[in-house]
């Protein structure tokens, strides 16, 4: 009997895999944190005699290479990835054995990147699970376009030709096991669902239900802008990470935080963004620690800025370090926690800001005040509507053009509450009144709002 344990980084939208028998196990394209690998391992009592990538990854940091290291597992990587590390080169149609009756085998799927690989988990000859990383998605296919502008095209088609092969050489009751495609941005297009087989894919997926042009012309319509720290991520792994660490970062007071703030480092609050509205440090930025934290504030941020984390509590602090470190931002420079006021120095006040809905936004309308709407969604998400009037200014470019937002009060709002705040913050801790819309963008047609559908 086999088994697969799956692995869940909500924050980074991906998967990492666990499957084998009774005497041995692969690892599919590990996280950082390999420490929580290896207890889901010792929960089941295997060993990991394998540690498998599908690709050099472009959105997190791999823990691959220390946890063969740490494992003495034998390291698979795709034979044409340029990596500066010995590992073991793995091609099409090589082989590895699990148990008496499991083997792993490579299949090459190019598209992705051009060295994709995913496995096949074969019991007695028989395809049980696949593990397709950045190939087959739920519903879509991993993006072409962060290797190389150049290359899209071509790993375009590259993507329609992988799922075709899985599809020819799979049973459609294989279930497919991708590593991206739940948020992350390495998906082409929102996955949908939670899990799929080969046989779903085949009746719902645009790679296998469309020709190939109609096909490339629609994914390639489909693509949004490449999150900035993606360009750090491909370098690191393919140079091969340092191992973590996740020690508690150094303690910040307020006179650290104020001094950190005067020099132009980033103090980011992971406090929900009611307490956050409710009263912050001045000039420090909301980044929700049960939100998308290590996404946007690795987008952000300038890269390499050191970083003072607040939080409520060091188990919040230590979670926000864990998941920052995913994505290459490992050390925080300080951190603080317990209540804002001890935050500031004495005489200094905490800052604050209001919350509404588009109802209130709707009402300030209505009785002439002057609005600035700012909607700091997708290109993608505004194109389906936006508020009649409103600046369009995406969450991940604001920091950089917050000079083009008009004077005035500014309402700042998106899909649903959480980048608004983020946003708010930026714009209050360069000196605008802000009001931060902490609603679901529906609720803009039941105010009464002009909305526009292009």
């Amino acid at each position: 009997m086999f088994f697969v344990d799956t692995l869940e980084f909500e924050g980074l939208g991906n998967r990492s895999y666990l499957a084998g028998g009774a005497r041995g196990a692969v690892v599919i394209d590990p996280p950082r944190d390999i420490d929580q690998v290896i207890a889901t391992a010792a929960r089941r009592g295997v060993r990991i005699a394998y540690v498998a990538e599908t690709h050099v990854h472009n959105d997190y940091v791999t823990g691959g290479l220390e946890l063969a290291r740490v494992t003495g597992a034998d390291y698979l990587v795709p034979a044409s990835a340029n990596v500066s590390y010995a590992r073991t080169s793995v091609a099409d149609g090589d082989t590895v054995g699990l148990d008496e009756h499991l083997v792993l085998r490579a299949i090459a799927t190019p598209g992705h990147t051009p060295h994709h690989t995913s496995y096949v988990l074969e019991e007695d000859g028989r395809g049980v699970a696949v593990f397709t990383g950045g190939s087959l998605l739920i519903g879509t296919v991993g993006r072409p376009d962060l290797v190389e502008p150049r290359l899209t095209e071509q790993l375009a088609r590259a993507q329609h030709a992988s799922a075709h092969r899985l599809a020819a050489e799979l049973d459609d009751a294989v279930p497919v096991l991708p590593t991206h495609g739940f948020g992350s941005f390495c998906s082409s297009s929102q996955a949908e669902g939670d899990a799929t087989t080969i046989g779903k894919e085949r009746a719902t997926n645009d790679a296998l239900t469309l020709d190939v042009d109609t096909f490339l012309e629609r994914m390639l319509a489909g693509l949004e802008d490449v999150p900035a720290y993606y360009a750090h991520m491909g370098p690191a792994n393919a140079a091969g990470p340092a191992p973590i660490d996740l020690t508690p970062p150094e303690p910040a007071d307020a006179a650290q935080i104020a001094k950190r703030l005067a020099t132009g480092e980033w103090v980011v609050d992971l406090r929900s963004r009611v307490a956050f509205a409710e009263g912050h440090v001045a000039g420090s930025f909301n980044f929700e620690g049960e939100g998308k934290l290590a996404t946007y504030l690795a987008w952000l941020i300038p890269w390499g800025k050191p970083v003072t984390l607040l939080a409520d509590t060091p188990a919040q602090i230590a979670e926000a370090q864990r998941e920052l470190a995913r994505v290459g931002i490992d050390r925080p420079a300080a951190a603080a926690t317990g209540a804002p006021a001890a935050w500031v120095r004495d005489g200094e006040q905490l800052a604050s800001f209001p919350r509404a809905r588009f109802v209130d936004l709707a009402r300030a309308g209505e009785h002439g005040e002057p609005v600035v709407v700012l909607d700091v969604r997708r290109d993608s998400e505004r194109a389906n509507g936006f508020v009649d009037g409103s600046v369009h200014i995406p969450i991940h470019e604001l920091h950089g053009r917050i000079g083009e937002v008009p004077s005035g009060t500014v309402w700042v709002h998106c899909a649903g509450g959480m980048r608004a705040a983020i946003a708010a913050s930026l714009l209050k801790a360069a000196g605008r009144d802000v009001v931060a819309v902490d609603d679901g963008f529906d609720a803009a047609v039941d105010a009464d709002l002009a909305v526009v559908r292009p």
